[in-house]
This record gives C-alpha cells, structure tokens and sequence, in this order.
C-alpha cells in the first residue's frame, strides 16, 4: 500500500470518527499501528 492510500485512509478514520465520543486520535493510533505508518 502506498504511503499517499495509507495517510489518505487514517483521514477517513479520522473523519468517520471524529463524532463519536470516543478520541478519534486514539482511533488514528491504533490504525496506524496497524499499517505501520508513523504519525
């Protein structure tokens, strides 16, 4: 996976998130442990 796909999907979690009232920045941590890319 491209890093441009890898930063463009953390943005999608970020964005999908963002209303729940869990930390969507906890969110971002866990799936970019997943895809191994540094934040």
């Amino acid at each position: 996976m491209s890093e441009f796909t890898s930063y463009l999907l953390l943005g999608v979690v970020q964005g999908a998130t963002e209303f729940l009232p869990v930390s969507s920045s906890g969110h971002l941590t866990i799936f970019s442990s997943l895809l191994n890319v540094p934040l």
